[in-house]
């Protein structure tokens, strides 16, 4: 189950697919930085999704989609609200379990109802469970929390941080106990717990925890940390390589949808989105194309940190370099410098020019080169008319891939 599960696996992440089923609105925490939103199919973020499924959509869901995607290996419950706070999350596990046997089952929760239910996840199969835990001091994760609701009490402050704390950890210790592997999700804010990290990393590896997934704050309007600080890549990759020394670290997130479906690299949710009993079959005719040949010239910027391997993601380049292709032929053609933009927050305003800045200043290339791209920085290079190509290895490999793709996409087609 490990080796095909693309969230806990890296090397996974691009031969199989994931699919998140949003069947739990309902939340028992209110987390200072979360503002769950339905309908909302340009926002890509953890809480957000375009529709909220029963039990029996779910599972009508899961059998479109595994035709469309055969490489579908996981199926997890990440929201839009907490699934443990939700009877329709066990309801949905054991239709799924009966009809897909071969699917992975996992799901996230902030862990306040984890104690409680770890013996009926074991049953209904699931071997997967994601807990986010931002604090393991009760004064910081008063800071973190507005309020939690446990047993039909409104907690706040410290006694409702004790109290969450104290069923995270016990629900990890339980997980692990009964052989669910366990990922912790940890939010990073700067100013209120980004220093507190690495003894929350410490702690979950001691209670057993697989790995750790550190998030960066998204600051969210309608929220208490709407107009904090988002932290930018350098601090987060610094708090990464820390804690990699207690537990391996999860770097290929990309802060997924509560209906994201797909690769991690490639969300195909829009796809499926509002999904009707009518529309489930494909058409039996389609259009055919015919590929025009040709030859062209093409400059593609590389994010690489020695010029012989793509290993960089767009937002962590502090230079590209660039080449001139033609004929299968690489010529260097200089550098772009980005390195003055790695200072500013991975979201937010700020967040938004420093892409527009890098962006322009790859002004005159076809393609760019990267191990991976955000949503935002993908819209806008492909906005200024640039294809944006996801790919790690052996640079010159990489960048004829990304050429040919290139000339595929732009050749002349006819229906």
């Amino acid at each position: 189950m490990l080796r095909t599960h693309p969230c806990y696996n890296e090397g996974a992440h691009r031969s199989f697919a994931r699919m998140h089923l949003p069947i739990a609105p309902r939340c028992n925490v209110q987390c200072n930085y979360c503002n769950r939103k339905y309908d909302c199919m340009n926002e890509s973020r953890p809480g957000v999704t375009s529709e909220i499924l029963s039990p029996e959509e779910a599972v009508a869901k899961i059998r479109i989609v595994k035709e469309r995607i055969p490489q579908l290996s996981v199926i997890g419950v990440a929201g839009p609200g907490d699934p443990l706070a939700n009877e329709e999350t066990f309801v949905t596990l054991e239709m799924v379990r009966k009809e897909f046997p071969e699917l992975t089952l996992c799901l996230s929760t902030n862990g306040l109802n984890l104690p409680r239910s770890v013996e009926r996840l074991k049953a209904l199969g699931v071997r997967f469970v994601t807990v986010t835990i931002n604090a393991v001091d009760p004064e910081v994760g008063a800071r973190m929390y507005d309020f939690v609701l446990w047993e039909g009490k409104v907690l706040r402050g410290r006694e409702g941080a004790e109290r969450l704390l104290a069923n995270q950890l016990e629900g990890i210790r339980m997980c692990t106990a009964a052989g669910i592997l366990v990922k912790a999700n940890i939010v990073m804010v700067p100013t209120v717990n980004a220093d507190h990290i690495p003894a929350i990393a410490r702690k979950v590896k001691e209670l057993g925890a697989y790995i750790v997934n550190i998030i960066p704050l998204i600051p969210v309007p309608g929220t208490r940390f709407e107009h904090m600080p988002a932290p930018t890549p350098e601090e987060r990759k610094r708090l990464q390589d820390m804690c990699e020394g207690e537990i391996r670290q999860m770097r290929h997130c990309r802060f997924c949808r509560a209906d994201a479906i797909g690769m991690l690299d490639n969300d195909r949710s829009a796809e499926f989105a509002h999904i009707t009993c009518g529309a489930r079959e494909a058409p039996e005719k389609v259009p055919f194309g015919v590929q025009m040949e040709g030859a062209a010239k093409h400059r593609v910027a590389v994010a690489t940190s020695n010029g012989r391997n793509v290993d960089l993601h767009f937002g962590q380049a502090k230079e590209f370099w660039v080449f001139d292709v033609e004929g299968g032929t690489l010529v260097p053609a200089g550098k772009v410098r980005a390195e003055p933009f790695l200072d500013e927050p991975m979201f937010g305003p700020v967040h938004r020019s420093k892409i527009e800045n890098m962006v322009a200043a790859l002004k005159g290339v076809d393609v760019v080169l990267a191990s991976g791209f955000g949503e935002r920085a993908e819209a806008e290079i492909r906005a200024r008319g640039i294809y944006p190509y996801k790919r790690e290895g052996a640079l010159e490999e990489a960048v004829l891939c990304a050429v040919r793709e290139l000339f595929e996409e732009r050749a002349m087609v006819f229906e």
